[in-house]
């Protein structure tokens, strides 16, 4: 897995990876594709873009990697050499000192963990209500 924060979209009955595109008067949607489609333009090998309204989409989600780490959670920042970067998402400065981790700003903590010691990963899906938001 590469992307552990990306926003998807389904447009047309298909789900696509998808940015946020804000425009003077509304919310616009970049849609991305691996494979050419009709009304999507190359811009660059392997990837095809295609920038829709907003309210052509059946919905937009923000979708971030979450899991469990020494029996917390955590969301999911990075990956190198076999490690994750993990993000503390419990609210105890005690339970974050217990176990290793780097303060990188206040009330946010790291670590890299190895992945073999890292469970239940998986996708947390928010739905974006674009009227209720501005990028």
């Amino acid at each position: 897995m590469t992307s552990w924060h990306f926003y998807r979209a389904r447009w047309r009955g298909a789900d696509f990876p998808a940015s946020p595109e804000p425009h003077a008067l509304e919310l616009w949607v970049r849609l991305r594709s691996g494979a050419p489609l009709d009304g999507f333009e190359e811009v660059e090998p392997g990837c095809h873009v295609r920038t829709v309204p907003v309210t052509e989409c059946d919905w937009l989600h923000f979708v971030t990697v979450v899991c469990r780490w020494r029996g917390e959670t955590f969301q999911v920042h990075g990956e190198r050499d076999g490690h994750l970067l993990l993000e503390y998402l419990g609210g105890s400065v005690v339970t974050a000192r217990a176990l290793g981790l780097e303060r990188v700003e206040r009330g946010v903590w790291r670590a890299w963990a190895p992945r073999r010691e890292v469970a239940e990963l998986h996708e947390e899906v928010m739905p974006i209500n674009a009227e209720n938001h501005h990028f």
